[in-house]
């Protein structure tokens, strides 16, 4: 009977001799040979084990079923001399006398190896996938769903042991430019480097999550004072000071973090966190690179940016954005010689708004590139209008943005919208600003060169402010230079104004480029700038809004 049973089966003695034992048991392959088994221990037959007991991990399921006379089982790993590791399950029954008393112990070894393997195998797939669900994959810090889940425990024992709690919302500035001018893939090298940097300046207890793109929270717990935040937002701050080097290229990172604290700022992981960020979205806009605390009143100022953001995509897809022209004029000969695309937008329920309050904005978001090219289209399309009337001016600047200096579609973009609007591209002109061009001249050049082989012009937009090296300037493919409105406002004046005036336009004659100046309102100015423009096209003036012509 016992032969056809699968499993090995013993019948083993107080002494531990074996009385009896099926076929499976006597050709274990992992045993003693059988004609060594006659006079062999069951530990010695089976195991090759110097005794039936082998650590506290490894209870004696033999003895377990001597001495208290009951069934048992156990799991064992067996590690054979050959360096063979088997999985054995082993069930261990009192065979009784007629009295009660055991005179043997019947032991069932099942090999379950395979199976084992199967589950452990299973388990940590599922221990993989429970720090998937809970881990960023990219920087392996925590994701929101762990972060959110920390902050409640944290709370929980802040509430009981009567502490303060400091959670904080950072955001790495401008981090959009970098992954739409160098790619995705450069970008995330650069966060993967800032979690590092990050994590390597908390506390033991502390946690830092990720909550996606360039988004990262941390929980400061056990607080006794508020200020120790602040020392650890310094710190945040300060580990980013240092360039980060990716594939030699070195980057220069600066941070906003917004602070909230636990109880004062909110009692959940939900209210703590929206504040921190509302904290954090004051902090950019005192400057970026910086640090606030949590106010009441950022949490209005949060739902008006929220507000803000959702009534500007309404503005674009409902065409709410209105181009007005500024003229420019030639002081030489008092002409019309070109105009300048300014873009207000028209709310319905507040009125017209101000580029100052909402191009800070499409930048941060990413509308700025639907909404520049919305700009240039509109531009573009009456340009060609005023050329079928026989009345266009010779040219129509447009405003370029830094993201879409940098965006890898512009060059696509403007053909794009050049081929729609039927708008010959020589009567166009891009201007950029001065300080933008700065921060990676040599990528700029490049853009720049682009354009100008499409044949636009190009200009320097709020020249004077930008600090400019003269050997970038001579390399710039540009043809105009456009004197920033601050240098242009108090003039006649203002004597130092008067010479940084006098310098660009002199600069712009050496080079051959012709000026611009901004802000032109009064005529004492119109009367100054006829003066020092003595060369003929070689100065213009652009006055402030017109009502579109």
């Amino acid at each position: 009977m016992i032969n056809s049973v699968g499993d090995s089966i013993m019948v083993i003695g107080q002494d531990y001799d074996i009385q009896l034992m099926n076929d499976v048991a006597r050709e274990n392959p992992d045993s003693a040979c059988l004609s060594d088994k006659v006079n062999l221990k069951f530990f010695e037959a089976n195991y090759q084990f110097d005794g039936p007991c082998f650590g506290d991990d490894h209870p004696c399921s033999y003895k377990v079923a001597l001495k208290p006379g009951k069934r048992v089982s156990a799991i064992h790993s067996h590690l054979y001399p050959d360096g063979k590791v088997k999985r054995l399950e082993l069930v261990a029954s009192p065979l009784k006398n007629s009295d009660g008393s055991v005179r043997a112990v019947i032991e069932v070894a099942r090999d379950i190896t395979e199976h084992m393997e199967l589950l452990d195998e299973v388990r940590s797939q599922k221990d993989y996938l429970n720090h998937l669900a809970h881990h960023d994959t990219l920087t392996n810090l925590p994701n929101r769903i762990l972060f959110m889940d920390r902050l409640e425990q944290v709370i929980h024992k802040a509430h009981r042991a009567s502490e303060q709690v400091a959670v904080f919302f950072i955001d790495l500035d401008r981090f959009k430019q970098i992954n739409d001018s160098l790619g995705h893939a450069f970008g995330d090298k650069v966060l993967e480097e800032v979690a590092g940097r990050f994590d390597a300046c908390l506390r033991e207890n502390d946690t830092v999550a990720r909550l996606g793109g360039d988004e990262f929270t941390i929980i400061m717990d056990s607080l006794s004072q508020s200020q120790h935040a602040a020392k650890m937002a310094q710190k945040l701050i300060k580990v980013l000071e240092n360039p980060i080097d990716i594939d030699g290229h070195m980057l220069y990172l600066t941070a906003s973090i917004g602070i909230s604290l636990y109880p004062q700022d909110g009692d959940n992981a939900d209210t703590l966190l929206r504040n921190a960020d509302a904290a954090m979205c004051k902090a950019k806009g005192e400057g970026r690179n910086t640090f606030q605390y949590y106010t009441e009143n950022m949490t209005e100022q949060a739902f008006e940016r929220i507000f803000m953001e959702s009534s500007l995509r309404n503005a674009l897809s409902e065409d709410q954005l209105i181009v007005y022209y500024q003229p420019q004029i030639d002081m030489d000969s008092g002409d019309l010689v070109g105009l300048e695309a300014v873009v207000r937008w028209q709310r319905p329920e507040l009125g017209m708004v101000s580029p100052t309050k909402f191009i800070h904005l499409a930048e941060e978001t990413g509308l700025i590139m639907p909404l520049g090219e919305q700009v240039l289209r509109k531009a573009c399309t009456q340009m060609s209008q005023w050329n079928e009337q026989g009345i266009r001016p010779e040219k129509m600047a447009v405003n370029l943005s830094g993201i879409q200096l940098n965006g890898e579609s512009l060059i696509e973009s403007i053909k794009g919208v050049l081929e729609e609007t039927a708008c010959d591209p020589n009567w166009l002109e891009l201007e950029v600003t001065e300080g933008l061009v700065m921060k990676r001249p040599e990528q700029s050049i490049s853009i720049m060169r682009k354009i100008r082989e499409l044949g636009i012009e190009l200009a320097i937009d709020d020249f004077g402010t930008g600090y400019s090296s003269l050997a970038y300037l001579k390399r710039f493919p540009i043809t105009h230079l456009k004197i920033d409105s601050s240098f242009i406002r108090d003039i006649p004046d203002d004597s130092d104004d008067i010479a940084i005036t006098r310098s660009v336009i002199a600069l712009g004659r050496s080079l051959n480029l012709s000026v611009i100046a901004e802000g032109v309102e009064t005529d004492e100015q119109v009367e100054f700038l006829r003066e020092v423009a003595t060369m003929p096209r070689a100065f213009c003036t652009a006055f402030r809004s017109q009502p579109r012509i």
